[in-house]
């Protein structure tokens, strides 16, 4: 959850510096918002011309590309702004919500000073969003736990020769290919997910089952050393099979399916309010 930020629900992709102390925000996110554009990508464009021709270099020097999670699943370069910069481009932007946008701005680098003290407090906050957007106490901790499971990977491909977000992208569908057969994209199509997190729309089932993937290919690396991409590949696989075998199995005994087209979109959600 740390590089999704909600603003009235709304999600806005950022990035933390840790070497400059400073959150990065992506614009065209923070345009959608505040403009209520259709199509935000080309709202940011006729801006930052108008912005060049007004002569506000300063602005648009500090801007930055950054890659971010885009609408297809895949990372990709986006312009973004810190909070100064970013409070100079809001100034452009006839909105009622730029006053309480701002005052959402001083409220996040507060919050982060906070965690960097006490990092349990990120923890906290998590949790709290996903109160926010209805999930039960049960799927939150389910996902938290996933989470923890998903970071000491990572921390071991991090150790072990693997650098690029390309690679980190690669190993992750790879796993996800093995025990679920379909690709991450593929998953994400099934539960008619565009920009959101695949994760975030998992079922307690899905989470589980996911964790314990990571799991297995965690432990698989370290137990043969594994070095490099290709190693980490093939540990990857290793650990996808030990859950699909799972999945086979627990599927067969209940007749139930693991992967399913279930969401937490507020359609869906408002859909199973109404049957109930």
């Amino acid at each position: 959850m740390n590089n999704i930020k909600l603003f009235e629900s709304k999600k806005v992709r950022s990035h933390w510096d840790s070497e400059a102390e400073k959150w990065y925000f992506s614009i065209i996110d923070v345009c959608e918002i505040l403009s209520d554009s259709n199509n935000s990508r080309r709202y940011w464009s006729d801006l930052k011309r108008k912005l060049v021709n007004e002569g506000a270099s300063q602005t648009y020097d500090k801007i930055v590309q950054l890659k971010m999670e885009a609408s297809d699943g895949k990372m990709r370069l986006t312009d973004c702004a810190d909070t100064e910069g970013l409070l100079r481009i809001i100034q452009s932007i006839p909105s009622p919500k730029a006053e309480p946008f701002k005052l959402w701005l001083a409220k996040v680098g507060y919050e982060r000073m906070q965690e960097v003290a006490d990092p349990e407090q990120s923890l906290d906050r998590a949790r709290e969003n996903w109160q926010n957007l209805g999930r039960s106490n049960k799927w939150i901790q389910q996902r938290m736990m996933g989470q923890e499971t998903r970071n000491k990977l990572t921390d071991y491909w991090k150790e072990n020769g693997i650098e690029k977000s390309e690679e980190f992208a690669l190993l992750t569908n790879i796993i996800h290919q093995e025990w679920t057969g379909v690709s991450v994209k593929e998953h994400k199509v099934i539960k008619e997910l565009k920009s959101q997190n695949l994760r975030d729309h998992m079922t307690e089932a899905e989470l589980i089952f996911t964790a314990l993937a990571e799991l297995s290919t965690r432990n698989i690396a370290e137990t043969k050393q594994a070095q490099g991409l290709n190693e980490n590949i093939q540990a990857g696989k290793r650990g996808g099979k030990v859950a699909k075998r799972a999945k086979d199995d627990f599927e067969q005994e209940t007749g139930q399916k693991i992967v399913t087209s279930d969401n937490f979109l507020p359609q869906q959600a408002e859909t199973k309010k109404l049957k109930k």
